[in-house]
């Protein structure tokens, strides 16, 4: 069997429906990871849609509880079929996000997969349960298409608490470490670039989040009598904040600013355009860094977002000058900024303008990670792309928003390629959540081919990696 005999099977198992039968079972499941009303629906999803799917290859499986947030479980599964063959790493998430009912359309229901056109209707069906859906069925594909053989080691880890930042992935991996190590890390979550352009990404960019606050005192005064007598915290906060971020949306703190953008980087991004799609917002040309394109502002740059600010009363104001403000603010940001000494930077540029009086706290952070956009898996992965779609792929060095992409990449150590099944527009966390029937069979035919050669001639590939890795680490030497 070749290659185009695969895929050709897998697109006719999916004409037939059966993964839009597979979709909407798991779709039904109400897999809220946010509500604790939902901890039966979190641990049936794995018991009776993941396991026997998994059983049923082979796949040895591990239940793994979560110490850091009860009933929100990990599974590891496991097939070894020679220890002289490469291993696969791939991930999915089965929790969702609040379901937001009342606020569908009235014809729709988050937890009913609906088909309209060219989409599928539901709660996970772009995030994440159509994704790894789709992936799980290459590899039942394959499995089947090999009389009970993948060709590869596969491990799977699947997590049940994403959409709550993923309490324990971090420590569950260093724990079982050994159990997931792996020589790839192949997987699928977040947007292609566009619905009609298939997309690798290679890591994700990282984001911190900060509070800002200024405490004049302890209560709020008449602004008749005491106006410019008073320092008013409000005030104060937005000039500290401008002095962080310009009125063009430019950082202004420059030990936050990431190195310069390569020129490798630069070329890889030239024929890649953000936006413009049907349901996009119109990107505000002068907004952000000064010389990069908008795409290089997206991947390449670092961007501090105001996420909330208030002061006083926003629902009832009074003439009183207020005694408090705060603001969250969050950085998004490329791999090479110091983003773990943000409070020490921040605090510096805001003690050197004159802002003493506002205090800085450190909330919550992930790392930024991107792996070696020249690496030759790379250009595998992008070659059986274009020749499974007949069109050229999107390659992004790292993905504008942020995924736990840094367990793989830092703790596991692995080369990590994402391959996403959804597009921008897809509703995901928002009301009207959907996937496109054309970008999940497009999607299922590349996995099953990239899946499939892994199977052809996986040790050459990884040779060919490890020369690369070695050749470089020469150069740094």
């Amino acid at each position: 069997m070749t290659a185009d005999n695969i895929v050709e099977q897998a697109l006719a198992w999916f004409d037939q429906g059966e993964y839009q039968r597979i979709l909407a079972r798991r779709v039904a499941i109400a897999t809220e990871s946010q509500s604790i009303s939902r901890d039966a629906e979190l641990a049936r999803y794995l018991d009776e849609e993941i396991k026997p799917a998994l059983s049923a290859m082979g796949f040895r499986l591990l239940s793994v509880d979560n110490p850091h947030a009860a009933n929100r479980p990990f599974l590891i599964a496991i097939r070894i079929e020679d220890s002289a063959l490469p291993t696969v790493l791939s991930y999915g998430h089965g929790d969702v996000v609040f379901g937001d009912d009342e606020n569908w359309r009235s014809d729709l229901s988050p937890w009913t997969l609906k088909e309209e056109g060219d989409r599928w209707y539901g709660r996970g069906s772009a995030d994440n349960k159509g994704q790894h859906s789709i992936n799980l069925a290459a590899l039942e594909q394959i499995f089947k298409a090999r009389n009970g053989r993948l060709g590869f080691n596969c491990k799977l880890l699947f997590e049940m608490g994403e959409e709550i930042s993923s309490p324990g992935l971090a420590d569950l991996c260093r724990t079982y470490k050994e159990e997931l190590s792996a020589d790839i890390f192949l997987a699928s979550d977040g947007p292609r670039l566009s619905a009609v352009r298939p997309t690798l990404f290679l890591g994700s960019r990282g984001a911190v989040n900060f509070r800002l606050t200024v405490n004049a005192r302890d209560n709020a005064y008449h602004s008749g009598n005491w106006g410019g007598l008073l320092t008013n915290p409000g005030t104060q906060l937005a000039n500290a904040l401008a002095c962080l971020v310009n009125q063009h949306g430019q950082l202004q703190v420059t030990a936050l600013k990431p190195p310069a953008v390569s020129e490798a980087i630069r070329e890889i991004l030239s024929d890649v355009e953000v936006g413009g799609g049907e349901n996009d917002p119109q990107i505000d040309q002068h907004w952000g860094e000064a010389g990069l394109t908008p795409t290089e502002r997206l991947y390449t740059w670092n961007q501090l977002e105001v996420l909330s600010f208030l002061t006083g009363n926003p629902q009832r104001p009074m003439n009183a000058i207020p005694g408090h403000a705060t603001a969250v603010c969050q950085l998004r940001f490329v791999v090479g900024t110091d983003w773990q000494n943000l409070a020490k930077h921040v605090r510096a540029h805001l003690d050197a303008r004159g802002f003493p009086q506002v205090e800085v706290e450190f909330m919550r952070g992930s790392p930024a990670t991107r792996f070696d956009p020249t690496d030759p898996l790379v250009g595998w992965a992008l070659g059986i792309m274009q020749q499974t779609t007949g069109k050229k792929p999107a390659l992004l060095p790292n993905l504008g928003g942020s995924l736990p992409n840094d367990v793989f990449a830092d703790i596991l150590g692995l080369p990590t390629l994402w391959v996403p099944h959804s597009y921008p527009a897809c509703g995901q966390h928002g009301v009207n959540e959907h996937m496109l029937i054309s970008v999940a069979r497009e999607g299922l035919a590349v996995m099953t081919h990239l899946l499939w050669d892994l199977g052809e001639q996986g040790s050459a590939l990884l040779g060919q990696h490890h020369a690369h890795q070695s050749a470089q680490a020469g150069v740094v030497q």
